[in-house]
C-alpha cells in the first residue's frame, strides 16, 4: 500500500483514537471521481457490471449502493438482476458476454449465489483483468508473490489495510516490524488481510477456531484484525494495550424493545467488544462506520484502476 493523508480519528476520553471509516471512504471516493474526470476528458469512461442472481434482500441493499457510488464516481454502470432459477450455464454466457465489452472494466457477481451454482467456477470465469472483487484465482496469486502492484486486491482487506496505515501514522508509528494477528482465515479476509500486512513487513499470524488459547495469541498483537462473523468474540482482555483494532466482523443482534413495525429490534456489533476494547486500544474501528465503507469505496478505486491498466494510462494509488 501507499503513503495516505491523515485519516479522520476522535478521541474517546481517556479511551482509543475511533478510526472514521466512513470519512475515510468519502475521501477515496471524491479522489476516484476526479481521477475518473480526468480519465473520461481523455476518452475514456470507467465502466462497472454488477450481475445479482435472486432477490436476497441483503444483496440488493449491497448491488444497490455499488451501483450509486459508481454513479457517484462518473462511471458507466449497469446492473444485470437474474431470477434465482437462472442457470449455471446462462450465467456463465453474461461473465463471457461481460469479458468481451469493452466498456466494462469491472465485473462483480454478488455473492452468495444459489446452491445450484457452483461460485468457484463462476468467479473463475470472470476476466483476471476486470475482477474488481479480487477473487480470481490469477489475483490472487499475484498477492500471494508480493506482485501486488500486478493483482486487483480484495476490497475488504485493502480497505482496512488503508485504515490501519492512517492509525498508524496518527500514533506516530510505523508498520514494519509489528506483530499482526488476523482471527478468521477466509479467502475474501483473513488470508488476503495477511499478504498485505506480510508486504508491509508485519509479522503475521492467522488464527482461527482451532486456534490454541486465542485469547493469548491476540494479546501478542500491535494489530488485531477481527474477521469471524461472531458477535463480540473478542473480549476487552484480549488486547494488548495501544494496539491498533480493525473490527471486520458485522452482526446482527437483538435488542431491547420493539420496532415501529412492533418487532423485536435489532442492532449491530462487530466481532470486537467495542467498549471493552476502546478502553485499551490506541485505535480502533467502530461498527458500523468502520471497515465497511471502506469496502464499496475500494471497489470503485479497483475499477479505475482497471480502466487505467487497460488504455494503458497510469494508475493512481491508493
Amino acid at each position: 500500500m501507499n503513503p495516505v493523508s491523515a485519516p479522520s480519528l476522535t478521541a474517546l476520553p481517556k479511551a482509543a483514537l475511533v478510526i472514521d471509516g466512513k470519512a475515510a471512504s468519502k475521501g477515496i471516493i471524491v479522489r476516484v471521481a476526479e481521477e475518473a474526470r480526468a480519465l473520461i476528458a481523455s476518452g475514456v469512461k470507467p465502466g462497472l457490471a454488477v450481475v445479482l442472481v435472486g432477490e436476497d434482500p441483503a444483496s440488493q441493499v449491497y448491488v444497490g449502493a455499488k451501483g450509486r457510488a459508481a454513479v457517484d464516481c462518473g462511471f458507466y454502470s449497469v446492473q444485470h438482476d437474474l431470477s434465482r432459477d437462472t442457470s449455471e450455464a446462462e450465467l456463465l454466457a453474461l461473465v463471457h458476454r461481460l469479458n468481451a465489452d469493452p466498456a466494462v472494466h469491472g465485473i462483480l457477481v454478488q455473492l452468495p449465489l444459489p446452491k445450484a451454482i457452483n461460485s468457484a467456477r463462476i468467479l473463475e470465469a470472470i476476466a483476471p483483468h476486470k475482477d474488481v472483487d479480487g477473487f480470481h484465482p490469477i489475483n490472487v496469486g499475484l498477492a500471494s508473490i508480493g506482485e501486488m502492484k500486478r493483482a486487483l486486491l480484495p476490497c475488504t482487506p485493502s480497505g482496512a489495510m488503508i485504515l490501519i496505515e492512517q492509525a498508524c501514522a496518527a500514533l506516530g508509528q510505523t508498520l514494519s516490524g509489528k506483530e499482526a494477528v488476523i482471527i478468521g482465515r477466509s479467502n475474501i479476509v483473513g488470508k488476503p488481510m495477511a499478504q498485505l500486512l506480510l508486504a508491509q513487513n508485519c509479522t503475521v499470524t492467522i488464527a482461527h477456531s482451532r486456534t490454541r488459547d486465542l485469547p493469548s495469541v491476540a494479546r501478542r498483537a500491535d494489530i488485531l484484525v477481527a474477521a469471524v462473523g461472531q458477535p463480540e468474540l473478542v473480549r476487552g482482555d484480549w488486547i494488548a494495550e495501544g494496539a491498533i483494532v480493525i473490527d471486520v466482523g458485522v452482526n446482527r443482534i437483538a435488542a431491547e424493545g420493539l420496532n415501529a413495525a412492533g418487532k423485536p429490534k435489532t442492532r449491530l456489533v462487530g466481532d470486537v467488544a467495542y467498549a471493552e476494547a476502546s478502553a485499551r486500544a490506541g485505535a480502533i474501528t467502530p461498527v458500523p462506520g468502520g471497515v465497511g465503507p471502506m469496502t464499496i469505496a475500494m471497489l470503485m478505486a479497483n475499477t479505475l484502476i482497471a480502466a487505467c491498466r487497460a488504455n494503458g494510462r497510469a494508475e493512481p494509488k491508493f
